[in-house]
């Protein structure tokens, strides 16, 4: 799997690619906007960890940037007191952050949960050795199709809605939890439990980013409720998710 590492410090960028090959990625570096755009239309990539302080370029835009064509994850890279940019970085669909300066084990961990959690389904042999889809367990409510094998959302007309892995795992959580209001800590833990660390004002945004694409009327929210001083609910029942057992085309 290749990973982008996207870094004006030569010695970070150095550091970064020794970490990951040694984990068994392939990386490639980009220094600036133009690099990582071209990089992006060329070639699949797995990850890209992205710096926000790029020299001339804007790390947040480039994730915007990223973000308009791509659902790669996308792991920032902050310093300590960068805690708005942070904040902006998951508001625009980053996947998580770094911040500097960080232990190569919390490097590894990072990309391998951010990973794991956008991991595609795996296939299985089928009976002429050929490869043959695994089953999968797919949800439909207000005329929504969710695919949880896939990560992938069927808007009302049939077409793909595409969601970062961060706001599929709150679709998720609220798909598992029908009926009941939960707090952000709630929220946070059921997402990512101790390997996901945003800030508590990011589920705010991320359920803001999750109401676009879900619901009828954003402005006006009838599927994600806001519970004052509790939190969020889901207000679909449990009856009213019919479980499909494929997200047929």
């Amino acid at each position: 799997m290749s990973v982008l590492v996207v870094d004006d410090d030569p010695k970070l960028r150095r550091l970064l690619r020794e970490v990951l090959e040694t984990d068994g990625f392939d990386v490639i570096e980009a220094t600036s906007a133009d690099e990582v755009m071209t990089i992006l239309a060329s070639q699949p990539l797995a990850m890209i960890t992205l710096d926000i302080r790029l020299g001339e370029d804007n790390g947040l835009q480039i994730a915007r940037d990223i973000r308009a064509i791509s659902q790669v994850p996308i792991i920032m890279l902050t310093g300590q007191d960068d805690v708005i940019d942070r904040v902006v970085g998951l508001e625009i669909g980053a996947d998580d952050y770094i911040t500097k300066p960080f232990h190569i084990r919390e490097v590894i961990a990072r990309v391998r949960s951010v990973l794991r959690r956008a991991a595609p389904q795996t296939t299985e042999a089928g009976p002429e050795g050929t490869a043959a889809e695994a089953p999968r367990r797919c949800l439909r409510f207000d005329e929504l199709i969710v695919d949880l094998e896939r990560m992938e959302l069927r808007d009302r007309e049939g077409g793909d809605c595409p969601l970062t892995s961060g706001e599929f795992r709150l679709l998720t959580v609220f798909l598992e939890h029908p009926m009941r209001v939960l707090n952000r800590d709630q929220l946070m833990n059921l997402i990512g439990g101790a390997d996901w660390n945003p800030l508590d004002r990011t589920i705010d945004n991320q359920v803001a980013r999750l109401r676009k694409k879900i619901e009828r009327a954003p402005a006006n929210p009838k599927l994600i409720k806001t519970i004052r001083g509790a939190g969020y609910k889901f207000v679909v029942k449990r009856e009213e998710l019919e479980e499909l057992c494929e997200l047929s085309r």
